[in-house]
C-alpha cells in the first residue's frame, strides 16, 4: 500500500428502507432510496479498496452484525467498527480519534458523494504528509464530504449545527482561531436531495 501509515474511514448506515436517504423518499420511495444508498456504498467501498492506498475501515450503524456489513467484510476485506452513539459530530470525532490511535493519518468520508475521486484521497494524504493539519472536501450544500487530520481536533465537531449551510465556514473559522493549517479539495456535490439526484443523473 502506498500510504500504510494512514487509514481511510467510511461512515455508513445499513441500507434499510426508511432509515437512509430520507429526503429522497418522496422521489424514489423508501425502498428505492435504500437501494440507491446500498449502490453508493458498494461503489464507494469497491473503488477505495481497489485503489489500495491504505487500509479501509467501515464505521457502521446501527451495528456491525447487520447482514449488509457482514457481506461487505466478506466481499471487500474491510474492517468493521461500530459507530458511537450521539450526533454526527461525535460519531465522526470518535471514528477519527480511534483511527489516529493506531495510524499517523485518518481520512473520513461518507458514501453519498458519487463525485469523490481517488485523486481526492491521494491529494489529501499528500497534503497531510507535507504541512496540512486538516484537509476538508467542500460540498456544494455548505458542508464537507471529506475530513482528514493527523492529530485529534475534537473542537471541530463540538456544538456544530449539523445540516446547516455554513458548516464548512464554521469549521474553517475554528481552524483559523487555533492557528492550524488546512488544505481544501475540489468542490463536490453530495447526493441527498431530489435536486442532487436529478443533477447526478443528468451528469451520467
Amino acid at each position: 500500500m502506498k500510504y500504510p501509515d494512514a487509514r481511510l474511514l467510511i461512515l455508513s448506515k445499513a441500507p434499510d428502507a426508511g432509515a437512509v436517504k430520507t429526503r429522497l423518499i418522496p422521489l424514489l420511495g423508501a425502498s428505492g432510496a435504500a437501494r440507491l444508498y446500498a449502490t453508493l456504498l458498494h461503489t464507494c467501498i469497491d473503488r477505495l479498496v481497489a485503489a489500495a492506498l491504505c487500509p479501509v475501515d467501515l464505521w457502521c450503524a446501527p451495528a456491525t452484525s447487520h447482514p449488509f456489513f457482514v457481506e461487505c467484510r466478506r466481499r471487500y476485506g474491510v474492517t468493521l467498527h461500530p459507530q458511537a452513539a450521539g450526533d454526527l459530530g461525535w460519531r465522526m470525532e470518535h471514528a477519527l480519534g480511534a483511527a489516529l490511535q493506531q495510524s499517523g493519518y485518518a481520512v473520513l468520508v461518507g458514501a453519498d458523494c458519487p463525485g469523490l475521486e481517488i485523486s481526492d484521497i491521494e491529494e489529501t494524504l499528500q497534503a497531510l504528509r507535507e504541512d496540512a493539519d486538516v484537509v476538508l472536501g467542500p460540498a456544494s450544500d455548505g458542508g464537507y464530504y471529506l475530513v482528514a487530520m493527523r492529530s485529534r481536533h475534537a473542537f471541530l465537531f463540538e456544538a456544530m449545527p449539523w445540516g446547516a449551510a455554513n458548516i464548512l465556514q464554521l469549521t474553517e473559522s475554528r481552524l483559523r482561531e487555533r492557528g492550524l493549517r488546512w488544505h481544501k479539495l475540489a468542490l463536490r456535490r453530495d447526493l441527498d436531495t431530489p435536486e442532487d439526484y436529478v443533477a447526478w443523473k443528468g451528469a451520467d
